[in-house]
């Protein structure tokens, strides 16, 4: 059985990231992936600029606290200043450029205006409130690579550099196989033996918040034919395939035998608590992730493991996330598998929900993420425990 760290580097190592590229509008770049670096184009900022609102002046023309200098030309942000005349200031409002000749924006606070002219009573040290010309980024500098997830700091940037669009990998086509006889779509009566199929729906939301294209492939009933011609269909269709449920070892669970028929299991079985039936492998060269049924076992294997190998198909170039520490308010004892507890964190430490069970959706809602109980370590209450927020892993 593999570790939950050997299980996403032997997916890692397995992952193919898609090639075609598309051009995308700033505003249709969220969660998109860069297909290239990116160059800035132009200086930002493109000029000297204020940084406060005051008076632009030239250092060495301050008179001293008791007197005043004229002021020749008033500098709203957006207009092109003259040259500073020599004994004179400028009045300057913030992000307006400096004038030719200004070397110190002294903050209004510190002035006081007499008719057409200003008394500076504290002057800065030369080169206060000024904000050079590619303080930010210089042109030919390379703000992004290729590989980078679009946040909205990343689309803000690249507004800054003038540009209306980016160069990113096409989405990640997944296919999503929700398996069993006992599910039931939401809306339809659930009659005796049967449950409604949460998992269909959890993946799909996931995907579609990671940034893939989602290609639904409904319910495969516990047929292995059946299952077979929706593998084959899937293997046509998209870049991964998707499955939750029928990778256990019940006499019902078909899928990881059709998939051994059709291509590999490469790997199966994970430490990993909730979640220990987890599948690899790949159906007519199409890779294959076989989630387990349990809806708690579907949310944190998608979360921990698929998620590391769907990023690097996806292109990405860094999706590992790190939990921070915080004291434990609940203790545990051991265990063999590495567990992911559902829990929240508060100002005093993380709690824990007292049911875990892998059937149990109503934890993870109560939560706001996951503490990791490594395998063989007890957690004790007041120590530090790894806590992984749920907003890192979406």
């Amino acid at each position: 059985m593999h570790s939950v760290d050997e299980a996403v580097q032997e997916l890692l190592k397995a992952a193919r990231a898609v090639e075609e590229t598309e051009s995308i509008a700033l505003r249709k770049l969220m969660g998109r992936v860069l297909a290239e670096d990116v160059e800035a184009p132009i200086d930002v900022p493109p000029a000297d600029n204020s940084a406060m609102d005051g008076y632009a002046l030239r250092h060495d023309d301050w008179p001293g606290e008791e007197r005043t200098l004229p002021v020749s030309q008033r500098i709203p942000a957006g207009s092109e200043p003259e040259a500073l005349r020599e004994g004179t200031a400028a009045r300057i409002f913030t992000g307006a450029g400096v004038p030719a000749g200004a070397d110190t924006v002294v903050v209004q606070e510190d002035c006081e205006m007499h008719g057409d002219a200003v008394q500076i009573r504290v002057l800065p040290p030369k080169g206060a409130n000024i904000r050079p010309r590619a303080q930010d980024m210089a042109a030919g500098q390379q703000v992004l690579s290729r590989g980078a997830r679009m946040r909205p700091q990343e689309i803000g940037l690249l507004a800054s550099l003038g540009l209306d669009s980016a160069t990113v990998f096409r989405r990640l086509r997944v296919a999503v196989l929700s398996n069993g006889d006992e599910l039931v779509e939401p809306g339809r009566p659930a009659g005796e033996g049967r449950i409604y199929n949460s998992n269909r729906y959890l993946l799909d939301v996931m995907l579609q918040a990671w940034g893939f294209e989602v290609i639904d492939l409904g319910i495969a009933p516990d047929d292995p034919a059946q299952i077979e011609e929706l593998l084959l269909e899937a293997a046509v269709d998209a870049d991964v395939i998707l499955s939750s449920g029928g990778v256990s070892v019940g006499e019902e669970d078909h899928v990881k035998d059709v998939v051994a028929a059709l291509g590999a299991v490469d790997l199966w079985k994970v430490a990993i608590k909730p979640g220990k039936p987890f599948a690899f492998g790949h159906v007519k060269g199409t890779p294959f992730l076989g989630l387990p049924g349990n809806p708690a076992s579907v949310l944190v294997t998608a979360l921990v493991v698929a998620r590391r190998y769907l990023f690097a198909c996806q292109g990405v170039s860094e999706s590992s996330v790190h939990p921070f520490l915080a004291p434990a308010l609940f203790s545990r004892r051991t265990g063999s598998r590495t567990e992911y507890l559902r829990a929240r964190a508060t100002p005093d430490g993380i709690e824990c929900h007292p049911a875990q069970s892998s059937g149990i959706l109503l934890s993870a809602t109560w939560g706001d993420g996951l503490a990791i109980q490594p395998a063989d370590q007890a957690i004790t209450e007041g120590e530090p425990v790894q806590f992984l927020p749920y907003a890192l892993l979406l």
